[in-house]
């Protein structure tokens, strides 16, 4: 009988036998960790868009511009023009008419032919946008990159109230 005790006591301390996975269990070890390089391997390869800054200086109520100060400035300018039906209209001093844009892309290809300027030379290194108050604002900030896009070192913009340009 003792030895029938030492055996019952041996089985009560022995380890229990192993226990077998179920298949409802997975490890998320290695998703979490395939999510995390995917995670970074998108933002390192993400195309950040740099954006070009150009300063516009307030206007102040002091300052008066004469006519001759005016026709002057448009003389060596690029004049782009928004009428109320958000058409552009661009001038260079090497064109005799400006020439009509129906869409940005078109503002924009003519923009840089006027920067180009006639004979090899250089163009104009500035630029006036003139904008109907009932043109839409899109266009305005549209005519202003083209100008960045173009090098255009100076951009001046006025909104023209209710009259013909």
């Amino acid at each position: 009988m003792a030895t029938e005790l030492i055996e019952d006591d041996q089985d009560a301390f022995a380890a229990p036998p192993p226990k077998k996975r179920s298949d409802d269990e997975l490890d998320m070890t290695p998703m979490v960790d395939v999510t995390f390089l995917l995670l970074i391997f998108f933002m390192v390869t993400a195309a950040f868009a740099l954006q070009k800054v150009l300063e516009i200086p307030p206007v102040s109520d002091e300052e008066e511009v004469s006519i001759t100060q005016v026709v002057d400035i448009e003389e060596d300018s690029i004049v782009v023009r928004i009428d109320a039906d958000n058409v552009f209209w661009i001038g260079a001093p090497l064109w005799v008419e400006e020439q009509k844009a129906q869409t940005s892309l078109d503002m924009r290809a003519k923009v840089r032919e006027a920067k180009k300027g006639g004979g090899g030379g250089a163009g104009p290194n500035k630029m006036i946008v003139r904008a109907h108050e009932e043109a839409v604002y899109e266009k305005l900030v549209d005519a202003i990159d083209a100008g960045a896009a173009a090098n255009v070192n100076s951009v001046s913009v006025s909104i023209e109230e209710d009259h013909e340009f």
